[in-house]
This record gives structure tokens, C-alpha cells and sequence, in this order.
């Protein structure tokens, strides 16, 4: 008999809820490719096979089920857990999901789970990233409350980690490289007395996704690669990949000498330097 799974990842219900009555004219063999592309199956089967786990012991397991090989130079960087201080940790943005719970893993474990991502809303549909996430809509109707989520964040008494970039790492003149990292967390640090840990992940998507994401970027209206993220996820199964933390930067150092956008690109260079 075949063991019933609770689906998580719906894209029938995702395509009606999006699209209502007329998601009927869509083609079946494109539904069906969305559900390859996106590995509705094996993805549902891993979220419920690992449904009695979550937050930090979820992002381990997801490290353990991805095969993921890690090796973590500079951890003598991470503040010690008990010296009573919040800390940002902002880190490059490669890959778009191993390197997201890869460090959630490592900082939850050092914390005690004791941090929140910054996370795009959409994450928030799976139960064992919830806990430790703040969701962020900056397009849809909740744009207006964006700030206000991100003060909560900063005002709560957990670390956060944020992927300043926004987006995952594109192909910029022949090198995997983060978009422009945006300024929200040097002003935010700097408003709420958090030091600033570097940390850099290694790693890359294939070229198909370097090519759609520069077509998506340049004549799009809306992300296209995302939708091909999860593909690229189960690509990298198996790979090594190496993570450095930096030193912390007192956050007292983002003064007005610069601009927070200058600072930021400051922070952004010291990342790839690492």
C-alpha cells in the first residue's frame, strides 16, 4: 500500500490560486513540467518525512538530505553566544538555497536558534523554515508594511542573516558575483547597535541558470530563475562547498565619512575578499 504524503507543494493549487478559473487553459503538459522543474514529488517527500523537525534541526537535516560537504574556516569569528549582544550576518547569495540553509544551520547551532532569517514570504510555506523567519513581501500587498517587518527584526532580541543582494548571485563579466548589496542592513545595524559579521559561501549554479537569468533579468517583468532554483538545488547535491567568516565590524565603523550605500558596497567587497 502507498504511503500517503501531505503535500506541501501543490502546483495545481498554486495555479489556482494565482489564476482562479482560468487556470483550467492551462496546459496540462506544462503543469506537469512545472511540477518536474520544480521536483514537486521529491520535495513534498522530504517536507513530510521531516515534518516532526524545525527550525534549526530542520536546516540540518536539509544539509544532511542535500549531501552537502562544508567546510567552515574563521568559526573563532562568531561571537561568543553568551556575551549578551544581537549581531547581523550578512553573507554572499551564490546559490539561492543550499548556501541559505547551510548557514542557517551553522549560526542556529552556535545560537541555540537563536536568529531569524530575512526571507522572501514565499519561503514561509514550508513549516520547518517558519520558525526562524521573517517574511518579506516587497512587491505584493504587504510592500507597505516592508519596513515595519524589518524593524521588527532588527528590535527582536534574535541574531538575523541577511543576503543583503536580495537575489542570488547572477554571471557578471565572466564571474559568479551578488547583485549591488542594498543598504537596509548598515542602516538597520547602525540604528540598533548590532555589530556586522562577513561571512562568504562558495559556490555556483549551472550555466542554463546564468543564461535564463540574464534573459529573465534584461525582458522579464517578474524573477524567472527563481522557478528553476529547486532544479538547481538537487544539481549541486552531493557538492563541497567551503564558508569563511570574517572578523565582526563594530558598527560604530558605518559613520558618516560615507554614504550607507558606499558602506554597504565596503561590507560587500570585504565578503569576496575573504
Amino acid at each position: 500500500m502507498r504511503e500517503l504524503i501531505e503535500k506541501t507543494i501543490d502546483i495545481d493549487e498554486i495555479l489556482k490560486s494565482k489564476m482562479g478559473r482560468k487556470a483550467r487553459y492551462v496546459p496540462r503538459f506544462v503543469v506537469s513540467w512545472l511540477k518536474h522543474i520544480v521536483h514537486e514529488g521529491e520535495v513534498n517527500r522530504f517536507l513530510w518525512e521531516s515534518r516532526h523537525l524545525s527550525g534549526t534541526d530542520w536546516l540540518t537535516e536539509c544539509v544532511r538530505y542535500l549531501k552537502m560537504d562544508i567546510t567552515i574556516e574563521g568559526l573563532e569569528n562568531l561571537p561568543d553566544k553568551n556575551d549578551g549582544r544581537l549581531y547581523t550576518f550578512v553573507s554572499n547569495h551564490p546559490l539561492g538555497g543550499q548556501d541559505g540553509v547551510a548557514l542557517g544551520s551553522i549560526i542556529g547551532r552556535h545560537y541555540d536558534g537563536k536568529f531569524r532569517y530575512l526571507v522572501n514570504d514565499l519561503l514561509l510555506n514550508l513549516p520547518g523554515l517558519k520558525p526562524v523567519s521573517i517574511g518579506i513581501n516587497k512587491t505584493g500587498k504587504q510592500s507597505r508594511d516592508f519596513p515595519r517587518m524589518v524593524e521588527a527584526g532588527f528590535k527582536g532580541d534574535n541574531h538575523l542573516l541577511m543576503f543583503p543582494a536580495g537575489l542570488n548571485s547572477r554571471k557578471i563579466n565572466g564571474e559568479i558575483h551578488d547583485l549591488p548589496w542594498k543598504k537596509t542592513f548598515v542602516v538597520k545595524s547602525v540604528e540598533a547597535r548590532r555589530d556586522v559579521v562577513p561571512i562568504y559561501f562558495s559556490g555556483r549554479n549551472s550555466n542554463r541558470f546564468y543564461r535564463i537569468a540574464r534573459f529573465s533579468d534584461r525582458f522579464l517583468p517578474f524573477n524567472l530563475a527563481m522557478l528553476f532554483l529547486v532544479d538547481e538545488m538537487y544539481r549541486n547535491v552531493g557538492k563541497s562547498f567551503k564558508v569563511v567568516i570574517g572578523k565582526p565590524i563594530p558598527w560604530q565603523t558605518f559613520d558618516k565619512s560615507k554614504t550607507p550605500m558606499e558602506w554597504a558596497k565596503i561590507v560587500e567587497d570585504k565578503v569576496y575578499e575573504l
